[in-house]
């Protein structure tokens, strides 16, 4: 995979997860999903965090802590869609 296109593959299947789910994926996760060994998926998520504004992950850690406009920790910030509140904002 071209590192730009992984990169932002990386970013947009967080993103979609975290719709569809209320959380961000672990790297193991992107790691199945594109078909990377798992420290090549955690080298590029790292990379479409650092890439992007208001993201990062739980200090010394693998974690991701947010991903904008996302929050995988809970916020005083709760989103709730059609009555369905699974989703945190910054």
């Amino acid at each position: 995979m071209q590192e730009t296109t992984s990169v932002q593959r990386a970013y947009t299947a967080v993103v979609e997860q975290f719709v569809k789910t209320g959380r961000a994926p672990h790297y193991t996760e992107l790691a199945a999903t594109f078909g990377l060994r798992p420290e090549e998926a955690k080298q590029v998520q790292r990379k479409a965090a650092e890439s992007s504004i208001a993201c990062w992950f739980v200090k010394d850690t693998d974690y991701v802590e947010s991903w904008a406009p996302f929050s995988n920790v809970p916020t005083n910030y709760l989103v709730t869609i059609k009555g369905d509140q699974k989703w945190y904002g910054q």
